[in-house]
């Protein structure tokens, strides 16, 4: 199983970061939930970005690209395997950086990888 940390996670049901973190632990994939929203997703508290994990396999981002840089150093010094960019949340820049690093960036719908057995 791939432990995910999910940027981007959200307690509302109709955003995709909920269901791509229900989806995650439904399939038995490990999740953190790290957001700026308070509470929790898929029975895990939504974390603030605090000191970088370093277990993690996969991140997800449910941020727009405006955002994502107050998240590169959290995430390089995390070092996942891969980076997946759900669809708007492309940036090249920090695709670019994340090769440098050795970390495979994936534009990709979390959603759809796990649904047809690609995750």
């Amino acid at each position: 199983m791939k432990k995910t940390l999910i940027i981007g996670a959200s307690p509302n049901p109709e955003r995709y970061a909920y269901k791509a973190a229900h989806m995650l632990t439904t399939k038995g994939h490990p999740i953190v939930n790290i957001g700026i929203k308070q509470g929790e997703v898929a029975g895990v508290k939504i974390e603030k970005p605090g000191t970088p994990y370093h277990d993690i396999d996969t991140i997800t981002l449910y941020i727009g690209t405006d955002l994502q840089s107050n998240y590169y150093d959290y995430i390089i010094a995390t070092q996942p395997k891969r980076v997946i960019f759900n669809p708007g949340t492309e940036n090249p820049v920090f695709e670019q950086m994340l090769e440098k690093n050795n970390i495979e960036p994936i534009e990709a719908c979390t959603l759809v990888l796990l649904s047809t057995g690609q995750f």
